[in-house]
């Protein structure tokens, strides 16, 4: 809630305090989505305010398949937030993620090369 100061509302702080609430204070996933792990939106319709604001805003992005990390540059969170958010949606249904396929434990190139090229249309 903004506060009064000389007549004027005062901007909101960070809020990097609600993203601590809206995780629960978790840091850490529970499934561990990849940053460049692809997400869709899993419900044609749009969430309804039983859902918090980053669910439906989440929501309405994927819509377009967008990677982890596009998220949380466009919702302007950190990129942890992120990977929590979407996998609490996950374990909900609310969105399908998927995975890269890693062969021997290093990322594809042309994997690479998508999402550097998604980040530089940012």
């Amino acid at each position: 809630m903004a506060s009064w100061h000389g007549g004027e509302p005062e901007p909101e702080r960070s809020s990097l305090v609600r993203m601590y609430a809206v995780t629960g204070g978790r840091t850490a996933p529970r499934s561990g989505p990849a940053m460049e792990a692809l997400v869709s939106s899993a419900t044609s319709m749009r969430l309804g305010p039983a859902y918090t604001r980053e669910y439906r805003e989440i929501s309405e992005l994927c819509r377009q398949v967008r990677s982890v990390a596009e998220i949380s540059a466009l919702l302007a969170v950190p990129l942890g937030v992120a990977r929590v958010l979407v996998s609490d949606m996950e374990a909900e249904g609310l969105v399908r993620v998927y995975q890269p396929q890693l062969e021997a434990g290093l990322p594809d190139r042309s994997l690479l090369e998508r999402v550097l090229s998604g980040l530089r249309r940012l």
